[in-house]
């Protein structure tokens, strides 16, 4: 009865010393996590409006070059939801999208010209797809393939290799659902968000 009462007190205090811990850790990290998510998506705006900028210099040229936009918009449960719009010196707009792609979500950064109808650029903050197949969104390559597409009235995704107007973007070999299911995402978004805008 004796190594009962003394393995559950163990384990209590065990148990009490180690969420502590957990608790303190968190309390410290928590701020230096935001800190990242905030220098990311900064990044992740400047680098679709492709403007220029050192690791260190982000905070710096992110006020220079970008001023932020709020807009109201009533969701599809009828309650209102703040969309901010980031817009540039060189009066292009970008937006923050994000939804479900094929595995899981996929948020981004979705940048316009003036027109707010052609593509600045497209960045990726997170995705969640197969690395080697869908998770390729995320290049370059692929990312620079939206570059003077047109948004409006909506992306075409094709055939590798067959794209040849404004509207059509290639997709992936092996990653068509993915692709799919991401300028799916872009153009719903953009259809909803630059509603607000016009």
């Amino acid at each position: 009865m004796k190594d009962k009462l003394l393995m559950i007190i163990i384990i209590l205090v065990l148990g009490s010393v180690l969420t502590t811990i957990l608790i303190v850790v968190d309390f410290y990290t928590a701020p230096i996590i935001a800190r990242n998510a905030e220098i990311k998506k900064k990044k992740s705006i400047l680098n679709a409006f492709d403007i220029p900028y050192e690791l260190e210099t982000v905070d710096e040229v992110y006020l220079e070059n970008i001023s932020e936009i709020e807009k109201e918009l009533i969701n599809e449960e009828n309650e209102k939801e703040i969309i901010i719009f980031f817009k540039s010196q060189k009066e292009e707009i970008a937006f923050q999208f994000g939804g479900s792609g094929l595995w899981g979500d996929i948020i981004g950064i979705l940048a316009l010209e003036p027109d707010l109808k052609t593509i600045k650029g497209v960045t990726i903050i997170k995705q969640e797809e197969t690395p080697g197949l869908g998770g390729r969104i995320t290049e370059k390559e692929y990312l620079d393939s939206f570059l003077s597409k047109q948004i409006v009235p909506g992306l075409i995704a094709v055939k590798p290799g067959s794209s040849s107007n404004e509207f059509e973007v290639d997709t992936i070999s092996g990653a068509t659902m993915t692709c799919d299911a991401f300028i799916e995402l872009l153009n719903e978004q953009a259809n909803t968000y630059l509603g607000l805008l016009r």
